[in-house]
């Protein structure tokens, strides 16, 4: 849908993050939570990433509930920026108070995300669209808002404000929120369980500036046209967790073919061939670079 070089790679990925944002369409970032999701989305070319903190603590075997540190957050994020691609990244709450928000957002610009969210649920959080999601009071919202843009420190670095309060608080209420956030300092709206096209339509309606839709249902089709959406003012379209939802379909058939009948010929479709996992990964330049220093000069002796 875009180009991964929209204006050639002699450029940051947060500046052509901010070019692919200048488009007539969203950019469309799927949801992606390790080194090889990453590549697959690279080699697909995407414009840009959606590091999704949902699939990324079900990749490690925990369920979306705030469990996953900031530690181990980083250490898939710094897999999925080694891609090269735009990497817009979930901070869920920012890992406790204020001050890790701060951090967070620091530590997240060390190693090259371009964008990311922060959300007004309580900590810790736990997917959206669970039943007993709460939200902390504005104050304490707008102030994690502050402390993520005192954080950044690159200017290149887009802050995207979440708020959760639709379930709860009612549209209108959740977008007196998000005003708030972006009246400190945030840069793009992202108004969780929009899930209609009337909600869709009204959100953007009552808020003007840039915003981020999560395609939650994005199996059943988009309601309106990219180019609608932009004209909505949706800059970024996320799909956090479509490609994982694919992978689990794939291995629970591939698994219990195995656990049947000990082969996989019957589910041989859902195999890619050894060509394609290897070259996801860039074997054949591993192996050039490994001729190319066997081939150079003898190491100079003593």
């Amino acid at each position: 849908m875009q180009s991964s070089e929209p204006t050639g790679r002699s450029t940051t990925p947060r500046r052509r993050l901010q070019e692919l944002l200048r488009q007539g369409v969203p950019v469309v970032a799927p949801g992606i939570f390790d080194g090889l999701s990453a590549r697959l989305g690279q080699r697909a070319g995407l414009g840009a990433l959606h590091a999704s903190g949902g699939a990324i603590a079900r990749s490690m075997g925990y369920p979306d509930l705030g469990v996953v540190t900031l530690t181990e957050v980083l250490g898939r994020l710094a897999e999925i920026c080694d891609a090269g691609l735009p990497v817009i990244a979930d901070a869920n709450t920012g890992f406790g108070g204020v001050h890790n928000v701060e951090r967070t957002v620091r530590e997240f610009k060390r190693i090259g995300v371009a964008a990311l969210h922060i959300e007004d649920q309580t900590f810790p959080k736990r997917c959206g669209l669970m039943q007993g999601v709460g939200v902390v009071p504005l104050n304490e919202a707008r102030a994690r808002i502050v402390a993520a843009v005192a954080g950044r420190s690159d200017p290149d670095m887009q802050i995207i404000a979440r708020t959760d309060a639709v379930a709860h608080e009612g549209l209108s209420a959740a977008c007196g929120r998000m005003q708030s956030y972006l009246d400190a300092g945030a840069d793009i709206a992202f108004i969780e369980r929009l899930e209609t096209p009337d909600l869709i339509r009204e959100a953007a309606a009552l808020i003007r500036g840039p915003k981020l839709l999560n395609l939650t249902r994005a199996r059943e089709g988009l309601p309106f046209s990219l180019k609608a959406l932009r004209s909505m003012g949706y800059v970024i379209l996320i799909a956090p967790g479509d490609a994982q939802s694919a992978a689990i379909a794939a291995m629970n058939a591939i698994f219990a073919a195995l656990r049947d009948t000990g082969h996989t010929r019957d589910v041989a479709h859902l195999l890619t061939t050894s060509h394609i996992r290897d070259e996801a990964v860039d074997t054949s330049a591993y192996f050039g670079r490994e001729a190319e220093w066997a081939s150079g000069p003898a190491a100079r002796s003593e």
